[in-house]
């Protein structure tokens, strides 16, 4: 039988290549579903990436699998909450004109301090 998650992978992916181990992460938090680590070039004081370790190209693709997009969610807000006071902001763009860079679906969790409405 074929794992899922080895099934749905991309070696061109970089995020692939995180989770797989071959790029190294400041990870925050790990488990059977997703990974969350934080951002080369933070927009706020905390600033992590979850990501899915399944490859899905954006939000809406990942939103074929409504249980993993809410184990996103639900990551999002415990480690915004392990991380800072409990407040987030948590932005998945989609596309490139949306500045989506890397084609592996992840939501930036930004906390923190105030954010600024029109920060990140």
């Amino acid at each position: 039988m074929l794992d899922t998650v080895t099934a749905q992978t991309d070696p061109d992916c970089v995020f692939c290549r995180i989770i797989a181990g071959e790029i190294p992460s400041e990870r925050v938090h790990e488990d059977d579903q997703v990974i969350a680590f934080r951002d080369l070039a933070p927009k706020a004081p905390v600033h992590v990436l979850v990501v899915p370790r399944a490859h899905h190209r954006d939000v809406r693709d990942l939103a074929g699998d409504p249980q993993l997009l809410a184990h996103v969610t639900t990551v999002a807000g415990s480690v915004a909450g392990e991380l800072a006071d409990g407040d987030f902001r948590l932005i998945f763009n989609t596309g490139a004109g949306a500045g989506q860079t890397v084609f592996h679906v992840h939501a930036h969790v930004l906390a923190g301090g105030t954010l600024a409405e029109r920060e990140m």
